[in-house]
Parts: C-alpha cells; structure tokens; sequence
C-alpha cells in the first residue's frame, strides 16, 4: 500500500497558486492542520486568528462577502463545537463560500474528549446550506480541496492529515454525491465512511475468500447524500446492510442511510457500527477503533452474527495492521 505524507500541505500549496481568491485562516494551529506551506509561500494571504474560533469564522464571513474563498483550518472539535452560532449565522444562513477543514475527527486524537469530534456530522448536517465531505486515503485528500472550492456555499471536511494510505486510483478523484463501489455481491451491503473504509476494505477481503458475497461502498459525501446505487444494492440483499464509522451511530453515516432506507420502503435490516453513545477517553487511534469495534474484527464479528456463522478469522488472516507513531513530523495524531 503506498503511504504518503503532508499531502493535503503539498496541495494547498499548489493549488492556491492561480487562486487567488483563496485565504487561510488559522486558530493557532497552522502546522498542526498542515498549513506551514502556504504560509511560508502567500504570507499575505494568510490570517492566524490566534485561539479565538468564534472570531475566526466572523472574518471568515465577512472575507467570503467580498469575494474571498475563506479555507478555515482547525482541528475539527474546535470547529462545530466552539463557533457553532457563528457558523449558523454569519456563514450558513447567508450561504457563504467558507470552506471549513477539521483535522483529527472522532478517534484520530488520543487528546480525550475535548479533543475529539465524535458529533460532529450530526451537529452540522442538521444546518441549511451545509454541504459535508469525509475523506478516506490520500485520493480523497488530494481532491477535496478543488471539490470544496467549487462547491457553492459552506462546506464543512473532515479532513485527514500526516501519514495516509492511497486506497483509490489518484485518476478518481472526490465527486459530490458520487459513492465509490469497492466490491459487488448480494450477500450483504457495506457502507464505510472516513478511516473505517481502509478497515472495511481488510475485512471485505477475508469474508469473500470465507464465501460471502459482498457489495462495499465509501462514502465521502455525507450531505447531500445521494444513494440510490447504494439502496439498489441494500434491495438485492439477502442479509440487508452494515454501515461502519468513526462517529457515533447518533446522526453520522448510520442514521443517513436508515432515513434512506425508511423513506425507500425497503424491508431490510439496518445494522450500525460506531462510536456508542458515549464521550471516549483518551488512547491511541488504534486502541480506541479496536475497543469499540471499529476496526476490522469488530467488523468482521458483526458480519458473523449477521450471517448466524463462524469464519474462524483471526488478525493472522488479515492484511498487517499499519501502525502510526504518534509523535513524528507527520503529526498523525499528536496534537
């Protein structure tokens, strides 16, 4: 698998070249959410906000009402949570163009539950005019920047930075409201979101070499969400569908699909995986995902129970686990 670094810095950088329009705004955290780049390059169009989001995003508005595409870089907690009123007001409800990038959602922080944005997209897929995007590899970083820019209106990302896996051809970029196919069967239907997909992807792998047919999707386009591939899929399935995310299963992925389903007719089951109804404590991104079952196993066990079957599969059977160090110049979790 490659692995890549900094890549959503290298982007910015290149990207914001003949764009003019663009201006970074930071909260003090420009080399945490890999803004160092552009900073050093275009200083005259960057702004450090210093630890004050609620006036972070009031600049932001005021920017995008004169012409400017505001690119607001925060770690994701410190987004929704702390300027929530200023986002409604100042940016959704005029429908701005502010694009809003929140690194370390749900368990990619061991910073504990300050720090850890596990509501996120239950909190802003509930405004008017918000537009949210999830990445999952180094394919989908890569090609949200243009996505987000040439989305009119706000666009909240839940962004990934440091070290990432290319899962996706580079030559399939992002898409609004397109869902990636990742495998086809009529078993079960899997819907993975954000980091849990290279997971998905793992167990997918081992369950159709065990005989299950399964068809897998990612999504990246969380609003609007458009899923008719998907709910043809989940209407030819035998066993219905799991949705796997690092959210909670109170209004992310989970709760988007079974309005789907409800609203479609569909008589199949619904089964949700993601953080429980709970705050987290502070641990590793890979401790954390294997304690509430987002990881491959736990996918896989679910998978079992679904199917009322035993596929004797241990961690042996899977592709390695790829381990991030906390503490490197990536940054992959360290704050």
């Amino acid at each position: 698998m490659e692995i890549l670094s900094q890549v959503h810095a290298i982007n910015l950088k290149k990207y914001a070249e003949y764009r003019k329009d663009i201006l970074v705004i930071t909260a003090d955290l420009t080399e945490s959410c890999e803004a160092g780049y552009f900073k050093s390059t275009y200083r005259e169009r960057f702004i450090s906000s210093g630890v004050s989001e609620q006036n972070m995003i009031s600049i932001a508005g005021g920017l995008a009402r004169e012409g400017f595409i505001p690119l607001v870089h925060t770690f994701a907690v410190f987004i929704y949570r702390r300027a929530y009123d200023q986002i409604a007001m100042s940016v959704a409800y005029p429908n701005l163009n502010v694009k809003l990038f929140g690194f370390l959602p749900g368990v990619m922080t061991p910073g504990g539950a300050t720090h850890q944005a596990i509501e996120d997209i239950s909190v802003m897929r509930s405004l008017p005019n918000m537009t949210i995007l999830e990445c999952g590899d180094a394919t989908d970083v890569e090609s949200v920047l243009d996505l987000a820019y040439r989305t009119e209106g706000p666009v909240y990302v839940r962004m990934l930075r440091g070290e990432i896996p290319r899962l996706f051809s580079a030559d399939e970029p992002m898409k609004l409201g397109v869902n990636r196919e990742l495998s086809r069967g009529n078993d079960l239907v899997i819907v993975s979101s954000g980091i849990c997909t290279e997971e998905a992807m793992r167990a997918v792998k081992v369950l159709v070499k065990k005989g299950m047919s399964i068809s897998h999707w990612h999504v990246s386009t969380l609003k609007p969400f458009s899923g008719d591939d998907i709910l043809e899929a989940v209407a030819g399935s035998r066993l219905g569908v799991v949705t796997i995310e690092n959210h909670t299963t109170v209004g992310g992925l989970g709760s988007i699909l079974s309005e789907k389903i409800a609203e479609a007719g569909l008589g199949k089951k619904l089964h949700r995986i993601g953080i429980p109804d709970t705050f987290l404590h502070g641990a590793s991104r890979r401790y954390l995902m294997k304690e509430y079952g987002l990881d491959s196993m736990g996918l896989i066990r679910s998978v079992e129970n679904i199917a009322c079957q035993n596929f004797n599969i241990s961690e042996y059977d899977l592709d390695e686990v790829r381990l991030d160090a906390v503490h490197t110049d990536a940054k992959a979790e360290a704050l």
